[in-house]
């Protein structure tokens, strides 16, 4: 179950943020039928890929990184921009003209973008034969099933209680170090901009139980590091009414009778301060001084949170629906650095360009950067999604010059943080944990250090998933270069 997926590429934009795409990789261990999946955006959607490859694999089908040689293929699709959605469509152009060669071919849109356009996909483009949502991916073998067959079919339905807790996923990285634990599913946060609540429901949190013992096993197979996944992992609680339903044992339910994150937190980081623990992604409104004082108390949780603003203007926030000005956002910002330190890590999302946003609250944005010093950032303009409360009430009037333009103004202000955040490491010690090859050389590895960045380092016999301790030599806005001292 392990190796099955693989990183292929990364498309990058000048006006959006790069596009992450994984793509299963070959798997032969005897099965009659081949799937083949390609995922598109957030590591939500690349952990929802684990999971489907799981249910597939139990229901006879191993993997291809070959679309061609595929009886099955799916596109796990993301709708958070435009931008995204037109490059699915570009693919399935792709998928269906090998299906014109073979008929016999099943093709599935999976994620936000089936959740979204549901029949639209199905009926009146006639692009694919399935279309499945976020929460109905355990029908997936009975769908396919009814495609081969003939009947095309839709399961969009939206669940308050899925987490697929009860799978086993296969993992993403084939380097067998780091692996994505989802912790909840879902979104309560109604962003005036984002289609996320609408294409993956209600927030519900998962055991805290069954997400331990996924941490405990994957240490135990050697994996090094653990990424707890949520749209808003602040807002995670797991209470007694849920370990009611999930008839849990007194000696599991005498832990705490509400189980916030911060205590999930540390239950993870105690299964071995060798395990790695970071999470993803932070809310303004909800990150507790709580989460910020676990993270001190555990030198194996990284220090490093994303913290997404997305404007600097408090009226531009209020319009945007995040429930937090400018001064709540820059007090939360101190208390991380009162209690993390200086060198803690922070990189944000940010939009330009947002409806009705002036001159100088853009102007604003950028001082928002001069005062945090992100260390690095999403950075994107705006781009009306259908079905959002700001499509539905605001006017989308920036030009789209003006907001290109600002764009370009805030990129050009994080590639001079980003420099300035990593020059302050050159000469500093640091623990790094080797993740792979570097792509520019063989004679490199890459990892990631505690604020995770990525820091390159000579081979020297060093193998993946290696503890070492670097000193930084030298710095670009992107990278740290570093010479093992210590291993």
């Amino acid at each position: 179950m392990e190796n099955i997926i693989k990183d292929i590429d990364i498309i990058r934009d000048e006006e959006e943020k790069s596009c992450d795409v994984a793509i299963t990789a070959e798997e032969s261990t005897g099965k009659t039928k081949k799937l083949y999946i390609e995922s598109y955006g957030c590591q939500m959607n690349f952990s929802d890929s684990e999971i489907v490859a799981s249910i597939m694999k139990d229901h006879g089908f191993d993997t291809t990184s070959d679309f061609t040689s595929a009886d099955v293929i799916f596109l796990n699709t993301c709708s958070i921009r435009e931008k995204a959605e037109q490059t699915v469509r570009k693919r399935l152009s792709q998928f269906n003209q090998v299906k014109s060669e073979n008929p016999e071919l099943t093709i599935g849109v999976l994620g936000c973008m089936a959740e979204r356009l549901k029949e639209k996909l199905l009926e009146e483009e006639k692009l694919v034969d399935l279309v499945v949502g976020p929460d109905a991916y355990r029908d997936l073998p009975n769908l396919v099933g009814q495609a081969e067959e003939g009947n095309k079919g839709v399961n969009t339905f939206l669940s308050r209680e899925e987490t697929y807790a009860d799978i086993s996923p296969v993992r993403l990285n084939s380097n067998g170090v780091t692996a994505f634990i989802s912790i909840m599913r879902g979104c309560d946060n109604m962003c005036s901009f984002c289609v996320v609540p609408f294409t993956r429901g209600r927030e519900r949190s998962r055991d805290p139980h069954s997400i331990v013992k996924e941490a405990r096993e994957l240490f135990e197979k050697g994996y090094k590091e653990v990424t707890l996944l949520g749209q808003n992992v602040d807002s995670y609680k797991w209470s007694a009414e849920e370990n009611n339903k999930a008839r849990l044992t007194k000696k599991e339910t005498a832990l705490s009778e509400v189980i916030h994150f911060s205590d999930l937190l540390e239950m993870v980081a105690l299964v071995d301060p060798k395990l790695r623990v970071r999470f993803s992604t932070s809310h303004p409104k909800d990150i507790t001084d709580e989460v910020l004082l676990t993270m001190k108390r555990h030198d194996n949780i990284c220090k490093y949170i994303h913290l997404p603003v997305q404007s600097g203007n408090s009226r531009v926030l209020a319009l945007m629906n995040r429930t937090y000005d400018r001064d709540w956002y820059l007090d939360r910002v101190r208390k991380i650095r009162e209690i993390l330190g200086e060198d803690c890590g922070i990189s944000s999302d940010m939009i330009a360009g947002f409806c009705t946003e002036t001159e100088s609250e853009h102007q604003d944005t950028l001082s928002m950067m001069d005062l945090v010093q992100y260390d690095f950032s999403y950075m994107f303009y705006y781009s009306e999604r259908p079905g959002t409360l700001a499509a539905k009430k605001l006017p989308d009037d920036v030009p789209l010059e003006i907001k290109k333009r600002r764009l370009q103004e805030i990129i050009e202000k994080q590639n001079q943080l980003s420099l300035m955040r990593n020059q302050r490491d050159i000469g500093r010690v640091q623990e790094i944990l080797i993740e792979g090859q570097s792509k520019r050389s063989a004679a490199q590895l890459k990892g990631r250090n505690s604020a995770n960045k990525v820091v390159i380092v000579p081979s020297q016999g060093l193998a993946v998933g290696d503890y070492v301790q670097v000193r930084i030599t030298d710095c670009s806005s992107a990278t740290l270069f570093g010479e093992v001292i210590d291993r």
